[in-house]
């Protein structure tokens, strides 16, 4: 027989394109349509129902950029169309390959409910089934004017980010609003022809399955007549029955389809528009569990659904509705499907408490899955929270975007920092919106890497990103594929019910150790530096406010400011959404975010002012109080106390050079600042060691060329090392009140530093200033140090871990650029160095030999300027302090990282306060101290241990005690623990997080 396989394929495609699909809607009318243009930002919805309308006309322009346009759409349904199934096709001008990424529409009835979103993949309202002829139509369509920010040509600089700079023209046409009726039969058939045909191009040319479906194929289209589709759709769907009733392989491989619609909380569109996305999503998804039993949905972040209460409360009454029927179901026990790399250790706790708290207090529903499919990296802390918070699986598929190396496996289990696992999937059809199209499910069996011990994956169903959710096409497939020769076997069913089925089946999995780098999308570890400023210090007036408002509740009745502190942790988790404090949104998501962190920030400060002031004793007494809110000693001062400093005996001396630069010297330290202003010595005078590598010189500013190859926000290539600039060019180098003040200036950038060596302290502190306004560069700051190490060690959440520091491996050379907290640590056997910085998240790490020996360099990532998706990223001025600590061990670098970042504060006063808890080993660290959310007055605290060993250590409580329980991270009780009046002993493992929830008593 002759290989015409290309001649029925060709065919099939027109055939569908040109006249099978245009045969869906045989007949139509078009609606009559008026329009009004809201002014400014969106209306209520009885407002835009309320105002009144302007006749436009199909084809005419509307839709300035990031506008609202309430669309009302009327007419009749002609008489002969009784029986049919009548559809309202409302085409706001989409993009069929945008869906999410342009123009939106919410339908409304004209008492104001909602019926269902509009998007590109989208576009029908049923208006009846089966229609009786003459009915009344009446629609209201809140049309959002989206411009699309990444086009066809990606990643281009645009001023459509942000609605200050947008402009006001058009940005769409309409392009259809008709009343249609529906060819059921005719739809059914486009769905088996787009099945097969799909199945069939997967299929190998050997395979005498393809040759089966090509046949009946070419029989069907012979079937249809062209100029009369829908009365010869029938009869061409019974020439595919035989070929679509065929039965799956007995071994054939299970996939879970699970509807989904990916919605990033902030991204190529501003947060108030991501709630109407979620509103629309929801009401499609409500309306299509109506009409399709089989169907399940789930749906992440709790904040979304917050969103969704607040402000359509209607569409929250049918959601909870198929939520309590066990088909819309809550996801993730996250607030936000946050990145997880750089949020700190007691904020990604607490994504775990509050989206938990909410789907338990809302749905009465624990979630068991942690639904993180999009995020740029998983945190090797994340096992031990994920069991902490009651929850057992975890979910991703990001990292199948990994550009060096493939992941070797699909279904895990992943042990982090702790020891602690949890199973985990990476779903094989590598993307979580899938269409469940042949050549995904194709690619999912083909993928998938467990064959032979396994035989199921999970494919989350749906377009994503902008919203819009699962089709009644894509249902329709997952009918098809649910006993199909040729084909994976397809269902849709709970991620819980594919959770049980994998782990029963595959108890015995793979185990990977350590944190899930993704790699890719490494620069969003700097873009954007002002968002990650404002995260970190939220991160840690937060921390103050609960430890002072505490302490000052139980010392001193104070009034512990339960909702506000509510209020304010969940801003600063939604803010950790993957697309926000990574950098990688619009400019008007990073613009108001740092009004956001400003306001978080001033209300922060006033409650711990309060506390303090509370705590202070007489304000006019002549003494100062320092308060110490690090988990360490510092100035005599204990971990969460407060006391009167005694007066300073230590100094530096700061002395001239006669090459034109200083010496600093506290008698523990000595540094050498050269004439242009680099640190060539840094010498630690107990050890009698230099840190500086020789003939190098730290506090280097150097500049790269960085224009990645694409995702400008989101990454930095190696190459970007190709091409360096030393600034080593000084303006001024001079002595500032004990310091040494150095100022450079480099193409249209200044930067200012002050190099501060204090009295009776090892680490020399740095505060850069720049005022930065380049295009497309890298600045990093450098400091080669003296020190031969294979590794290097990086904080993490509740713990650190180590990294390489060579490039043996495709999977060590892809870590070029990785993600640290307050600290990264290096030592020889008895001799270490710490880096400490109060802001900053990118860093890396070379290797340099001479005759001398081999040098690491560590660098600091300071700013980028990309120019997408925000033309202006991080121009202006920032401030970024942090401390070389010359012989710190691992201990040092964890004490040091937490003083940069909680100062001392001073307020007038008499008082000494004792620490409401404190913990007789450095090695635990205290993370948290507040009162139970409950209302209850009891006191919870939070501690890990932070030095990568066992311990055992005893808590005491500055208070009475009447009972003490260990428990999980919602301060449920897991286990009563012995006390011995106030103290408790602890036994930890290395980097086990304990919360313990202490009951106070009187006396």
């Amino acid at each position: 027989m002759h290989d015409d396989r290309s001649v029925t394929e060709v065919r099939l495609k027109r055939v569908l394109d040109e006249r099978i699909r245009p045969a869906v809607h045989p007949r139509s009318v078009p609606l009559e349509v008026g329009v009004w243009h809201a002014p400014g930002e969106p209306v209520p919805v009885t407002e835009g129902l309320a105002a009144e309308r302007a006749p436009v006309a199909v084809g005419d322009a509307w839709g300035a950029p990031w506008g609202t346009s309430w669309f009302t759409v009327s007419g009749t349904v002609p008489a002969d169309w009784a029986g049919s199934t009548v559809e309202a096709v409302l085409d706001l001008g989409f993009d069929d390959n945008m869906p999410g990424f342009q123009c939106e529409g919410l339908v409304y009835r004209p008492d104001g409910t909602p019926v269902k979103g509009l998007n590109p993949r989208n576009t029908w309202v049923r208006v009846a089934a089966p229609a009786a002829g003459g009915e009344q139509v009446l629609l209201h369509i809140e049309a959002a004017s989206n411009p699309v920010v990444l086009d066809y040509h990606p990643f281009l600089p645009t001023e459509l980010g942000d609605r200050e700079t947008a402009g006001d023209e058009p940005q769409y046409r309409l392009a259809r609003m008709d009343l249609a009726v529906r060819d059921e039969t005719v739809w059914e058939l486009v769905q088996d022809l787009e099945v097969l045909g799909e199945l069939m191009a997967e299929l190998s040319p050997e395979a005498p399955r393809r040759w089966e479906i090509l046949r009946a194929v070419e029989r069907c289209l012979d079937a249809v007549d062209l100029q009369d589709v829908g009365g010869t759709a029938a009869a061409a769907r019974e020439r595919l029955s035989a070929v679509l009733s065929a039965p799956a392989h007995a071994s054939a491989h299970r996939i879970s389809a699970v509807g989904h619609a990916h919605i990033d909380s902030a991204w190529l569109w501003p947060l108030r528009e991501t709630v109407r996305k979620v509103a629309r999503t929801a009401s499609n998804m409500t309306a299509l569990l109506e009409d399709a039993p089989e169907f399940i949905y789930a749906m992440s972040q709790a904040q979304q659904f917050a969103w969704i209460k607040e402000h359509r409360p209607e569409v929250f009454a049918k959601v909870k509705q198929a939520v309590a029927d066990g088909r819309f179901v809550p996801v993730g026990g996250m607030w936000v499907e946050s990145d997880t790399n750089m949020p700190g250790s007691e904020a990604l706790a607490r994504q775990f408490v509050h989206g938990k708290r909410f789907f338990l207090e809302e749905f009465g529903i624990e979630t068991e899955e942690v639904w993180l499919p999009d995020s740029f990296g998983y945190s090797a802390a994340l096992p031990q929270l994920v069991v902490q918070a009651g929850a057992k699986w975890f979910l991703t598929q990001k990292i199948s975007w990994n550009r060096n190396n493939k992941f070797p496996h699909h279904t895990f289990w992943w042990e982090g920092l702790d020891g602690t696992r949890v199973f985990t999937h990476f779903p094989p059809i590598d993307t979580y919106n899938a269409q469940l199209s042949g050549r995904e499910v194709a690619h999912a069996v083909r993928n998938f890497q467990e064959k032979g011990e396994a035989t199921r994956s999970l494919a989350p169903t749906g377009w994503g990103d902008g919203g819009g959710g699962t089709t009644r096409e894509m249902l329709a497939r997952a009918k098809r594929l649910a006993d199909l020769e040729g084909s994976a076997k397809v269902v849709f069913e709970k991620p819980s019910d594919f959770f049980e089925k994998a782990h029963q089946e595959y108890p015995h999995a793979p185990v990977w150790v350590g944190e899930l780098y993704l790699e890719l999308h490494r620069a969003t570890l700097t873009s954007q530096a002002r968002t990650k400023q404002g995260n970190r210090r939220s991160e840690h007036l937060l921390h103050e406010a609960e430890l002072w408002s505490a302490t000052a509740a139980v010392r001193a009745g104070f009034r512990y400011p339960y909702r506000t502190l509510d209020r304010l942790w969940k801003t600063v988790l939604l803010h950790q959404f993957h697309d926000i404090l990574p950098g990688t949104s619009i400019a008007w998501v990073h613009r108001e975010a740092a009004d956001t962190y400003a306001a978080v920030a001033e209300e922060l400060e006033g409650i711990i002012g309060a506390a303090q002031a509370a705590l202070a004793g007489d304000p006019s007494a002549a003494g100062q109080v320092v308060f110490n809110a690090a988990p360490h000693a510092r100035s005599g001062i204990a971990a969460g106390a407060a006391g009167i400093l005694p007066p300073a005996v230590a100094v530096t001396d700061c002395t001239p050079r006669e090459d034109g630069g200083f010496a600093l010297d506290n008698g523990l330290l000595r540094i050498g600042v050269d004439a242009r202003g680099l640190v060539d010595s840094a010498y630690d005078l107990v050890a009698d060691r230099e840190t500086i590598a020789p003939g190098r010189a730290a506090n280097l500013l150097q500049l790269h060329q960085d224009f990645p190859n694409m995702w400008d926000a989101w990454d930095v290539d190696h190459f970007y090392r190709n091409t360096v600039t030393d600034l080593t060019d000084a303006e001024t180098v001079e002595a500032a009140d004990g310091a040494v003040r150095v100022v450079r200036a480099f193409g249209s950038s200044r930067v200012e530093q002050l190099l501060t060596l204090p009295p009776g302290a090892r680490r020399l502190e740095i505060a850069t200033e720049v005022d930065w306004h380049e295009s497309e560069k890298f600045l990093k700051l450098a400091f080669p140090l003296d020190i031969h190490t294979d590794r290097i060690a990086a904080e993490t959440q509740f713990g650190h871990l180590y990294r390489p520091t060579h490039t043996n491996t495709s999977w060590d050379a892809a870590k070029f650029e990785a993600c640290q907290h307050r600290f990264v640590h290096l030592e020889e056997p008895g001799w270490g160095v710490a880096l400490v910085n109060d802001s900053t998240y990118g860093y890396d790490v070379t290797r340099a030999a001479d005759d001398a020996g081999t040098a690491t360099t560590v660098r600091l990532s300071l700013l980028r300027a990309p120019r997408f998706p925000d033309p202006r990223t991080d121009q202006g001025v920032h401030r970024f302090r942090c401390a070389l600590v010359p012989g710190a061990a691992i201990g040092d670098a964890v004490r040091e990282g937490h003083h940069l970042n909680l100062p001392e504060r001073r307020l007038p006063g008499d008082a000494e306060v004792a620490p409401l808890v404190s913990v007789d080993q450095d090695a635990v660290v205290v993370t948290a101290v507040k009162l139970a959310d409950d209302g209850s007055g009891d006191v919870v605290v939070r501690l890990h241990e932070a030095h990568g060993g066992r311990v055992r250590a005893r808590l005491t409580a500055g208070f009475p005690v009447a009972s003490a329980t260990r428990c999980d991270l919602l301060e449920r009780p897991a286990a009563e623990i012995d006390t011995d009046g106030p103290h408790l002993p602890l036994s930890l493992r290395p980097f086990e997080i304990t919360t313990l929830r202490l009951s106070r008593g009187t006396g």
